[in-house]
């Protein structure tokens, strides 16, 4: 059924937006105590925080976001697809069982790719980024990348306020595109509900951070973000789509060749990435946060220009600025702050 236009535009999606994270904030508030007693992150030499600090407000953050989100979809007759639901909750469960008793890495790693799977595998056929690849190809290299994503989030979420500094930006330009018409309908539900719903969260994780997400909430975050970005992939906009994540998947990716180029455990734990480096360097987190936030803004404003402008002599040179603008922003991070 094709959604009537006012029922998904502006005012509702700023409704929906807005009682994700009256319910995010609601139950992260209430389950803290019960996630102080049983899922307390202790802090050790790879960790940026220095008090023992509860974990696992995912819980909050990804149920916020499924229940608004499919309500919703259910009042608007938007089909969100029943797989990625399913496969989120899975994933938080994953999360949730390593916050409380560390999984070992391969089963991790075995679970995380099923669950992407289940969301990659059980797209229409006609869903394509590169109609010239055999379909088999394509969805195996998607897979890879959509495991490759969950995790990256879950490795950026080393910080007060990262996450949200990432994935608000994010999600409001997808829910701008929505609204404009340049993406399907299921991904601005989810990308709506889950902006939101990191805004309930936000005030409980501005430094110094009160709770923390946990692994119950960046891995799903990573499988719903990475969702909606390949649903804009699949709407025709693989530039956009490599514009709004693209300061997480310098870093991380960056980080990850470095540590495989040292030849170090580089599935660990560990201080590596850009940020971390930058409080060493003498960046206060508020100043890591606020840069990331600001490089985030200009890439959505970049992705945004790509899309409403239809031009490869746009798209290119929004590419091109993209690139320079996370780089600067990484030599940043990567030097010794001035006295």
């Amino acid at each position: 059924m094709s959604p009537a236009p006012d029922a998904v535009a502006a005012l509702p999606s700023l409704l929906a937006l807005a009682v994700a994270a009256l319910v995010s904030a609601l139950v992260t508030w209430t389950s803290r105590p019960l996630l102080q007693r049983y899922a307390l992150a202790r802090p050790n030499a790879r960790s940026s925080h220095r008090i023992p600090t509860p974990q696992g407000a995912g819980i909050a953050v990804i149920s916020a976001t499924l229940l608004v989100a499919s309500v919703w979809a259910a009042w608007a007759g938007v089909a969100i697809p029943t797989a990625l639901v399913i496969a989120t909750i899975v994933i938080a469960l994953v999360g949730f069982a390593d916050d409380i008793v560390s999984l070992p890495v391969l089963v991790r790693l075995v679970l995380q790719a099923a669950a992407v799977g289940a969301v990659v595998f059980t797209a229409p056929d006609t869903a394509r980024i590169v109609p010239a690849l055999p379909l088999a190809l394509e969805r195996g290299l998607i897979l890879l990348a959509g495991v490759w994503f969950v995790n990256l989030v879950n490795f950026m979420d080393g910080l007060d306020l990262m996450t949200v500094a990432e994935v608000v930006p994010v999600a409001a330009a997808l829910l701008l595109l929505g609204v404009l018409g340049d993406l399907s309908w299921p991904a601005v539900l989810i990308a709506t509900a889950l902006c939101g719903a990191m805004l309930g969260f936000a005030p409980f994780n501005k430094p110094v951070a009160r709770v923390f997400l946990g692994d119950v909430g960046s891995l799903p975050i990573g499988l719903l973000l990475g969702w909606c970005l390949l649903e804009l992939a699949w709407h025709g906009q693989p530039a956009a789509a490599l514009l709004l994540p693209g300061y997480y998947l310098a870093d991380s990716t960056i980080t990850l060749f470095r540590r495989i180029a040292r030849r170090e455990q580089f599935w660990s734990a560990h201080r590596s990435h850009f940020y971390q480096r930058a409080t060493d360097n003498g960046f206060t987190v508020p100043q890591v946060i606020g840069e990331v936030f600001a490089l985030n803004l200009l890439l959505a404003a970049l992705a945004v220009l790509t899309i409403r402008a239809g031009s490869a002599a746009i798209t290119w040179p929004a590419l091109v600025a993209g690139a320079i603008a996370i780089a600067f922003v990484l030599r940043r991070f990567a030097r010794p702050q001035k006295s």
